[in-house]
C-alpha cells in the first residue's frame, strides 16, 4: 500500500501507513482472504462500487486502479472501451454477498467479477481485513 488513501488525499492512516500498532513483517496463512475484481466504464461509479461495499463491510478496501483499455467480444462485435477496475479485499465469508451486491449495483449486463484466492500476506493485514468485515 502506499501512503495515499483510498481516495488519494494522501493522509490515510490505515494499513500500511505505519500509525497502527501491531503491525509487522510477519506473513501468515490466509485461507479466508480473497481478492474480488470488477471493472466498470465510468470513474464516478468505479468510486460508488468502492465505497459502498466498505460502507457495507462487505469488503476492508478496494483499489481503483487507473483507467485502462479494455478489448473485448460483446454481442459478435469487437469492442474497444476506457474502464477503471475494482480490486475488493474481503473474506470468503462476506463473498457472497459482495457479489450480490456488486451484481445489482454494477451497470453492465454482465459485469467482470473474478475472485483470486490470498495464500500469505501480512498476519496484521489479514487480521485487519478480517476484522473490517465482520459485520457490526
Amino acid at each position: 500500500m502506499t501512503n495515499e488513501t483510498e481516495s488519494g488525499t494522501g493522509t490515510g492512516t490505515g494499513p500500511g501507513r505505519g500509525t497502527e500498532t501491531g503491525t509487522g513483517t510477519g506473513t501468515g496463512t490466509a485461507p479466508g482472504i480473497v481478492v474480488a475484481q470488477t471493472a466498470i466504464d465510468d470513474a464516478l461509479k468505479a468510486g460508488e462500487l468502492a465505497r459502498g461495499a466498505v460502507e457495507m463491510r462487505l469488503a476492508a478496501c478496494a483499489h481503483i486502479d487507473p483507467p485502462v483499455t479494455a478489448v473485448y467480444r460483446w454481442k459478435g462485435a469487437v469492442e474497444t472501451a476506457t474502464e477503471w477496475r475494482v480490486s475488493y479485499k474481503t473474506t470468503r465469508e462476506r463473498l457472497p454477498a459482495l457479489t450480490e451486491w456488486v451484481g445489482t449495483a454494477h451497470s453492465y449486463d454482465v459485469p467482470e467479477w473474478i475472485v483470486l484466492p490470498v495464500s500469505t500476506g501480512s498476519a496484521a493485514y489479514l487480521s485487519w481485513v478480517a476484522g473490517e468485515t465482520t459485520p457490526e
